[in-house]
């Protein structure tokens, strides 16, 4: 089991593949999300932006945590990095929804204001 030091903690690896599927799995979802963006009216440009936005910095966070969890000396070390980037999770999910519960009500008056003309 032990490896001279030469290798990070042992995670790394599966770490890495773990995040690099999830990364490309969340393209392919932000591909069909935008194809059925253009289908749906009432989902607004600003609404459908800021989606992709977020969609964006998730995998951009999700890429850098298995970054730094690749390069764990130990579990606590491992331990350290997965708490810290689970708080930034949370409080970028409540940001997040927050903001685009403002958009989705914004976008539903912009169609109930154009459908009552």
């Amino acid at each position: 089991m032990a490896n001279g030091g030469s290798e990070p903690f042992p995670f790394s690896v599966m770490l890495t593949q773990g995040v690099e599927q999830t990364r490309k799995a969340m393209e392919s979802y932000l591909d069909l999300f935008e194809k059925n963006i253009k289908a749906a009216p009432w989902l607004d440009t600003d609404l459908s932006e800021k989606m992709k936005t977020f969609t964006d910095q998730n995998i951009a966070a999700a890429s850098e945590f298995a970054q730094k969890a690749g390069s764990a000396k130990d579990f606590q070390d491992f331990w350290r990095i997965q708490t810290e980037f689970m708080q930034a999770q949370w409080k970028a999910f409540a940001d997040q929804t927050k903001e685009l519960a403002g958009s989705a009500t914004k976008s539903a008056t912009n169609v109930m204001k154009g459908s009552s003309t």
